[in-house]
């Protein structure tokens, strides 16, 4: 049977990073604090993504709501009431087989608030449909802008 040598012998000489294949805590240091950076940067770019994913959605299913009331105002004669809201599309008010029925999980925004309606609407329209964005307050700017069907409708008639 033929002796083998021991791994640290001359061949250690000739391969100087065999005793040398951990890293050093620096070394591990320096890995963890580059990863971190690398991660916080694209936390930081998809928030910015969903933000803006989030208020297309919204001015979407706006869109949608407005679709629905104006088909209300068609079959009754009427918008729906001030007092209603856009409970009237919905169950308990409308049917599903109601051209302007919406079911209920239709009437929240992204950030799951329900979306409001107002009748009269400003400036001479007669209604309103708006969301209140990401921070739920009126103004704001980006992603805590408000959404509303007369914006949304100038924007679409330029």
């Amino acid at each position: 049977m033929p002796h083998r040598q021991p791994l640290l012998t001359d061949n250690t000489r000739r391969l100087p990073w065999l005793h040398h294949l951990g890293m050093t805590l620096v070394e591990v240091l320096a890995v963890v604090v580059i990863l971190g950076l690398v991660a916080s940067t694209l936390a930081v770019g998809f928030s910015g993504a969903l933000g803006r994913g989030k208020h297309e959605l919204a001015k979407t299913q706006i869109a949608v709501i407005v679709g629905k009331v104006e088909s209300y105002r068609i079959e009754r004669d009427a918008w729906p009431s001030d007092d209603l809201g856009l409970e009237a599309l919905s169950d308990g008010h409308a049917s599903p087989s109601d051209s302007y029925y919406l079911s209920q999980d239709k009437l929240f925004d992204p950030w799951g608030r329900p979306y409001v309606l107002i009748v009269p609407g400003p400036d001479g329209h007669p209604y309103e449909v708006l969301t209140f964005g990401a921070d739920g307050a009126p103004g704001g700017d980006g992603p805590n802008a408000d959404l509303s069907s007369v914006n949304l409708h100038k924007a679409r008639s330029r």
